[in-house]
Protein backbone atom coordinates (compact mmCIF):
# COMPACT_ATOMS: atom_id res chain seq x y z
CA UNK A 1 0.00 0.00 0.00
CA UNK A 2 1.08 3.29 -1.10
CA UNK A 3 2.99 5.42 2.26
CA UNK A 4 0.96 8.65 1.64
CA UNK A 5 -2.39 6.93 2.08
CA UNK A 6 -3.30 6.50 5.51
CA UNK A 7 -4.70 3.13 7.12
CA UNK A 8 -7.45 5.27 8.75
CA UNK A 9 -8.28 6.61 5.08
CA UNK A 10 -8.01 3.64 3.40
CA UNK A 11 -10.49 2.00 5.45
CA UNK A 12 -12.61 4.72 4.99
CA UNK A 13 -12.59 4.01 1.19
CA UNK A 14 -12.77 0.26 1.75
CA UNK A 15 -16.27 0.67 3.78
CA UNK A 16 -17.74 3.01 1.48
CA UNK A 17 -17.57 0.42 -1.56
CA UNK A 18 -19.00 -1.86 0.91
CA UNK A 19 -21.21 0.34 2.32
CA UNK A 20 -22.94 1.52 -1.22
CA UNK A 21 -22.83 -2.13 -3.17
CA UNK A 22 -24.50 -3.55 0.14
CA UNK A 23 -27.24 -0.83 -0.47
CA UNK A 24 -27.66 -2.12 -3.82
CA UNK A 25 -27.94 -5.51 -3.37
CA UNK A 26 -30.05 -5.02 -0.18
CA UNK A 27 -32.47 -3.35 -2.57
CA UNK A 28 -32.23 -6.61 -5.27
CA UNK A 29 -32.85 -8.84 -2.79
CA UNK A 30 -36.35 -7.02 -1.71
CA UNK A 31 -37.29 -6.53 -5.24
CA UNK A 32 -36.68 -10.10 -5.62
CA UNK A 33 -38.41 -11.08 -2.57
CA UNK A 34 -41.48 -8.58 -3.14
CA UNK A 35 -42.26 -9.68 -6.65
CA UNK A 36 -42.39 -13.32 -4.99
CA UNK A 37 -44.92 -11.95 -2.52
CA UNK A 38 -47.37 -10.44 -5.13
CA UNK A 39 -47.11 -14.73 -6.36
CA UNK A 40 -48.24 -15.77 -2.78
CA UNK A 41 -44.77 -16.92 -1.76
CA UNK A 42 -44.15 -14.70 1.22
CA UNK A 43 -40.56 -15.49 2.18
CA UNK A 44 -40.03 -12.92 5.01
CA UNK A 45 -38.45 -14.87 7.55
CA UNK A 46 -36.09 -16.12 4.85
CA UNK A 47 -35.05 -13.09 3.66
CA UNK A 48 -33.74 -11.82 7.36
CA UNK A 49 -32.16 -15.18 8.22
CA UNK A 50 -30.02 -14.82 4.67
CA UNK A 51 -28.68 -11.36 5.29
CA UNK A 52 -28.12 -11.84 9.36
CA UNK A 53 -30.75 -9.65 10.44
CA UNK A 54 -32.48 -11.12 13.72
CA UNK A 55 -36.33 -10.87 14.34
CA UNK A 56 -38.27 -9.59 17.16
CA UNK A 57 -39.08 -11.70 19.69
CA UNK A 58 -42.51 -11.78 20.23
CA UNK A 59 -43.21 -10.07 17.40
CA UNK A 60 -44.82 -12.88 15.22
CA UNK A 61 -43.16 -14.27 11.68
CA UNK A 62 -42.38 -11.35 9.37
CA UNK A 63 -44.63 -9.87 6.68
CA UNK A 64 -43.29 -8.09 3.49
CA UNK A 65 -44.47 -4.70 4.98
CA UNK A 66 -42.09 -5.56 8.26
CA UNK A 67 -39.45 -6.46 5.62
CA UNK A 68 -39.46 -3.54 4.34
CA UNK A 69 -39.68 -0.86 7.21
CA UNK A 70 -36.55 -2.43 8.93
CA UNK A 71 -33.90 -3.69 5.57
CA UNK A 72 -35.45 -0.38 3.40
CA UNK A 73 -36.23 2.51 5.58
CA UNK A 74 -34.66 2.44 8.69
CA UNK A 75 -31.68 4.68 8.90
CA UNK A 76 -30.83 3.76 12.86
CA UNK A 77 -29.98 0.15 11.65
CA UNK A 78 -26.59 -0.20 10.36
CA UNK A 79 -27.51 -3.19 7.74
CA UNK A 80 -30.75 -1.63 5.85
CA UNK A 81 -31.00 0.38 2.97
CA UNK A 82 -30.94 3.58 4.75
CA UNK A 83 -28.35 3.11 7.77
CA UNK A 84 -25.65 1.57 4.60
CA UNK A 85 -26.15 4.59 2.65
CA UNK A 86 -26.00 7.25 5.84
CA UNK A 87 -23.01 5.31 6.72
CA UNK A 88 -21.52 5.88 3.44
CA UNK A 89 -22.16 9.50 3.10
CA UNK A 90 -20.59 9.99 6.66
CA UNK A 91 -17.36 8.15 5.74
CA UNK A 92 -17.56 10.14 2.53
CA UNK A 93 -17.34 13.49 4.58
CA UNK A 94 -14.19 12.35 6.36
CA UNK A 95 -12.07 11.99 2.69
CA UNK A 96 -13.32 14.17 0.56
CA UNK A 97 -10.25 15.58 -0.47
CA UNK A 98 -9.56 11.93 -1.50
CA UNK A 99 -12.45 10.96 -3.53
CA UNK A 100 -13.93 13.09 -6.05
CA UNK A 101 -16.42 15.91 -5.68
CA UNK A 102 -18.28 13.94 -8.20
CA UNK A 103 -18.71 10.91 -6.13
CA UNK A 104 -19.45 13.06 -2.67
CA UNK A 105 -22.13 14.98 -4.58
CA UNK A 106 -24.02 11.81 -5.66
CA UNK A 107 -23.30 10.45 -2.08
CA UNK A 108 -24.64 13.55 -0.27
CA UNK A 109 -27.85 14.15 -2.90
CA UNK A 110 -28.92 10.52 -2.55
CA UNK A 111 -28.85 10.58 1.46
CA UNK A 112 -30.33 13.50 1.27
CA UNK A 113 -33.42 12.46 -1.12
CA UNK A 114 -34.27 9.27 0.22
CA UNK A 115 -37.28 10.41 2.89
CA UNK A 116 -38.66 12.18 -0.57
CA UNK A 117 -38.06 8.92 -2.37
CA UNK A 118 -39.58 7.26 0.87
CA UNK A 119 -42.53 9.40 0.89
CA UNK A 120 -43.09 8.55 -2.85
CA UNK A 121 -42.64 4.93 -2.08
CA UNK A 122 -45.44 4.96 0.08
CA UNK A 123 -48.10 6.22 -1.65
CA UNK A 124 -46.77 3.97 -5.29
CA UNK A 125 -45.14 1.36 -3.75
CA UNK A 126 -41.23 -0.14 -2.36
CA UNK A 127 -40.43 -0.68 -6.07
CA UNK A 128 -39.97 3.23 -6.55
CA UNK A 129 -37.28 3.53 -3.81
CA UNK A 130 -35.78 -0.20 -4.46
CA UNK A 131 -35.33 1.52 -7.73
CA UNK A 132 -33.58 4.83 -6.79
CA UNK A 133 -31.56 3.20 -4.98
CA UNK A 134 -30.14 0.57 -7.55
CA UNK A 135 -29.80 3.58 -10.39
CA UNK A 136 -27.71 5.30 -7.56
CA UNK A 137 -25.71 3.46 -6.99
CA UNK A 138 -24.62 2.16 -10.20
CA UNK A 139 -24.39 6.07 -11.20
CA UNK A 140 -22.07 5.80 -7.87
CA UNK A 141 -20.07 3.12 -9.11
CA UNK A 142 -19.91 5.16 -12.42
CA UNK A 143 -18.39 7.86 -11.20
CA UNK A 144 -15.53 6.48 -8.98
CA UNK A 145 -13.88 4.15 -12.00
CA UNK A 146 -14.63 8.13 -14.88
CA UNK A 147 -13.23 10.28 -12.12
CA UNK A 148 -10.92 8.85 -9.56
CA UNK A 149 -7.18 7.89 -10.11
CA UNK A 150 -6.54 4.33 -10.32
CA UNK A 151 -4.36 4.62 -7.00
CA UNK A 152 -4.96 3.09 -3.85
CA UNK A 153 -7.47 5.16 -2.52
CA UNK A 154 -9.42 3.70 -5.80
CA UNK A 155 -8.09 -0.08 -5.16
CA UNK A 156 -9.79 -0.13 -1.43
CA UNK A 157 -13.15 1.42 -2.71
CA UNK A 158 -13.58 -1.21 -5.55
CA UNK A 159 -11.99 -4.15 -3.08
CA UNK A 160 -14.63 -3.44 -0.31
CA UNK A 161 -17.17 -3.21 -3.44
CA UNK A 162 -15.85 -6.30 -5.13
CA UNK A 163 -16.13 -8.65 -1.75
CA UNK A 164 -19.59 -7.05 -0.91
CA UNK A 165 -20.66 -8.11 -4.63
CA UNK A 166 -19.77 -12.03 -4.30
CA UNK A 167 -20.84 -12.11 -0.58
CA UNK A 168 -24.46 -10.51 -2.09
CA UNK A 169 -24.99 -12.30 -5.10
CA UNK A 170 -24.60 -15.60 -3.03
CA UNK A 171 -27.30 -14.18 -0.68
CA UNK A 172 -29.32 -13.39 -3.92
CA UNK A 173 -28.91 -17.01 -5.09
CA UNK A 174 -30.03 -18.20 -1.76
CA UNK A 175 -32.92 -16.37 -1.50
CA UNK A 176 -34.30 -18.55 -4.47
CA UNK A 177 -32.57 -21.64 -3.67
CA UNK A 178 -35.49 -24.46 -4.33
CA UNK A 179 -37.57 -22.65 -6.92
CA UNK A 180 -34.82 -21.91 -10.05
CA UNK A 181 -36.46 -25.08 -12.02
CA UNK A 182 -39.56 -22.36 -12.11
CA UNK A 183 -39.06 -19.94 -15.30
CA UNK A 184 -40.38 -17.13 -13.79
CA UNK A 185 -38.13 -17.67 -10.22
CA UNK A 186 -34.65 -17.53 -12.62
CA UNK A 187 -35.93 -14.68 -14.63
CA UNK A 188 -36.47 -12.75 -11.89
CA UNK A 189 -33.51 -13.59 -10.28
CA UNK A 190 -31.49 -12.75 -13.17
CA UNK A 191 -33.67 -9.63 -13.40
CA UNK A 192 -32.65 -8.84 -9.96
CA UNK A 193 -29.16 -9.11 -11.00
CA UNK A 194 -28.79 -7.29 -13.93
CA UNK A 195 -27.81 -10.06 -16.02
CA UNK A 196 -31.16 -10.76 -17.96
CA UNK A 197 -30.28 -9.52 -21.10
CA UNK A 198 -26.28 -10.53 -21.10
CA UNK A 199 -27.69 -14.02 -20.14
CA UNK A 200 -29.95 -14.18 -23.10
CA UNK A 201 -27.70 -12.81 -25.28
CA UNK A 202 -24.83 -15.63 -24.00
CA UNK A 203 -26.98 -18.82 -23.61
CA UNK A 204 -30.17 -18.00 -24.98
CA UNK A 205 -32.12 -18.31 -22.25
CA UNK A 206 -31.07 -21.78 -21.38
CA UNK A 207 -32.75 -22.17 -17.98
CA UNK A 208 -29.91 -24.68 -16.85
CA UNK A 209 -27.44 -22.42 -17.18
CA UNK A 210 -28.44 -19.80 -14.66
CA UNK A 211 -26.38 -20.60 -11.83
CA UNK A 212 -23.75 -21.67 -14.24
CA UNK A 213 -23.72 -17.73 -15.34
CA UNK A 214 -24.01 -16.38 -11.76
CA UNK A 215 -21.27 -18.21 -10.08
CA UNK A 216 -18.98 -19.09 -12.86
CA UNK A 217 -18.68 -16.35 -15.58
CA UNK A 218 -15.46 -14.39 -16.28
CA UNK A 219 -17.13 -12.17 -17.89
CA UNK A 220 -20.21 -10.83 -16.38
CA UNK A 221 -19.08 -8.35 -13.53
CA UNK A 222 -22.12 -9.15 -11.03
CA UNK A 223 -21.09 -12.79 -10.98
CA UNK A 224 -19.31 -14.31 -7.93
CA UNK A 225 -16.34 -15.18 -10.11
CA UNK A 226 -15.46 -11.52 -11.66
CA UNK A 227 -15.95 -10.28 -8.13
CA UNK A 228 -13.41 -12.46 -6.35
CA UNK A 229 -10.68 -12.33 -9.10
CA UNK A 230 -11.50 -8.59 -9.30
CA UNK A 231 -10.87 -8.48 -5.27
CA UNK A 232 -7.84 -10.34 -5.60
CA UNK A 233 -6.50 -8.34 -8.27
CA UNK A 234 -6.90 -5.25 -5.87
CA UNK A 235 -4.79 -7.31 -3.39
CA UNK A 236 -2.53 -7.93 -5.26
CA UNK A 237 -1.29 -4.58 -6.56
CA UNK A 238 -2.22 -3.40 -3.22
CA UNK A 239 0.69 -5.37 -1.32
CA UNK A 240 2.75 -6.73 -4.62
CA UNK A 241 5.88 -8.25 -3.33
CA UNK A 242 4.79 -11.93 -2.07
CA UNK A 243 8.58 -13.71 -2.51
CA UNK A 244 8.72 -16.67 -4.71
CA UNK A 245 6.53 -19.05 -3.00
CA UNK A 246 3.09 -18.91 -1.57
CA UNK A 247 1.75 -16.33 -0.63
CA UNK A 248 1.73 -14.23 2.47
CA UNK A 249 -2.12 -12.49 2.16
CA UNK A 250 -4.70 -14.04 4.11
CA UNK A 251 -6.90 -12.27 2.58
CA UNK A 252 -5.53 -13.34 -1.34
CA UNK A 253 -5.79 -17.14 0.28
CA UNK A 254 -8.96 -16.84 1.37
CA UNK A 255 -10.43 -15.44 -1.97
CA UNK A 256 -8.11 -17.39 -4.29
CA UNK A 257 -9.29 -20.88 -2.72
CA UNK A 258 -12.74 -20.47 -3.26
CA UNK A 259 -12.05 -18.15 -6.77
CA UNK A 260 -9.95 -21.86 -7.83
CA UNK A 261 -13.06 -23.74 -6.15
CA UNK A 262 -15.56 -22.10 -8.13
CA UNK A 263 -13.20 -22.10 -11.53
CA UNK A 264 -13.07 -25.67 -11.55
CA UNK A 265 -16.81 -27.04 -10.84
CA UNK A 266 -18.37 -29.49 -12.33
CA UNK A 267 -21.51 -26.85 -13.87
CA UNK A 268 -23.45 -30.55 -14.38
CA UNK A 269 -23.07 -31.00 -10.01
CA UNK A 270 -23.73 -27.23 -9.49
CA UNK A 271 -27.37 -27.61 -8.37
CA UNK A 272 -26.48 -30.29 -5.92
CA UNK A 273 -23.62 -28.45 -4.69
CA UNK A 274 -25.13 -25.05 -4.33
CA UNK A 275 -25.61 -25.07 -0.83
CA UNK A 276 -22.07 -25.94 0.61
CA UNK A 277 -20.50 -23.87 -2.35
CA UNK A 278 -22.57 -20.66 -1.44
CA UNK A 279 -21.60 -21.30 2.20
CA UNK A 280 -18.09 -21.41 1.18
CA UNK A 281 -18.41 -18.21 -0.66
CA UNK A 282 -19.65 -16.52 2.19
CA UNK A 283 -16.96 -18.17 4.84
CA UNK A 284 -14.24 -16.48 2.18
CA UNK A 285 -15.47 -13.22 2.32
CA UNK A 286 -15.57 -13.08 6.31
CA UNK A 287 -11.89 -14.39 6.44
CA UNK A 288 -10.61 -12.36 3.94
CA UNK A 289 -12.75 -9.50 5.82
CA UNK A 290 -10.84 -10.06 9.00
CA UNK A 291 -7.31 -10.41 7.47
CA UNK A 292 -7.73 -7.41 5.40
CA UNK A 293 -8.80 -5.55 8.60
CA UNK A 294 -5.24 -6.99 10.55
CA UNK A 295 -3.34 -5.88 7.67
CA UNK A 296 -4.04 -2.65 6.24
CA UNK A 297 -6.37 -1.07 9.09
CA UNK A 298 -4.61 -2.16 12.33
CA UNK A 299 -5.51 -0.62 15.30
CA UNK A 300 -8.69 1.46 13.91
CA UNK A 301 -11.68 1.69 16.34
CA UNK A 302 -14.21 -0.68 14.77
CA UNK A 303 -17.80 0.40 14.31
CA UNK A 304 -21.09 -1.80 14.27
CA UNK A 305 -21.65 -3.79 11.12
CA UNK A 306 -24.28 -6.22 11.24
CA UNK A 307 -24.47 -9.42 9.15
CA UNK A 308 -24.78 -12.99 8.97
CA UNK A 309 -25.88 -13.22 12.06
CA UNK A 310 -22.68 -11.73 13.73
CA UNK A 311 -21.24 -7.82 14.60
CA UNK A 312 -18.37 -7.50 12.73
CA UNK A 313 -16.44 -4.32 12.81
CA UNK A 314 -16.18 -1.40 10.35
CA UNK A 315 -15.35 1.89 9.98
Amino acid sequence: MARDLLSRIAETLYWIGRYVERADDIARILDVSLRRALAGEDDATAVFAILGHPLVPDAGPPTAATMVRRLAYDPADPGSIAGCLRAARENARGVREIISTEVWECLNVTWNALPETRAAAERLGPHVYLRYVRERAALLAGLADATMSRDDGWRFLVLGRSLERADMTSRLIAVQTGVLADSAAWRMLLEACGADESFTRTHRGDSTKVLEFLLLDRLFPRSVVHALATAERCLAELAPNQGRAGTADAARAAIGRVRMTLEYADTAALPTRLPRLLDEIREAGAAAMLAIGDRFFPGAAPAGWVRGGSSWAGA
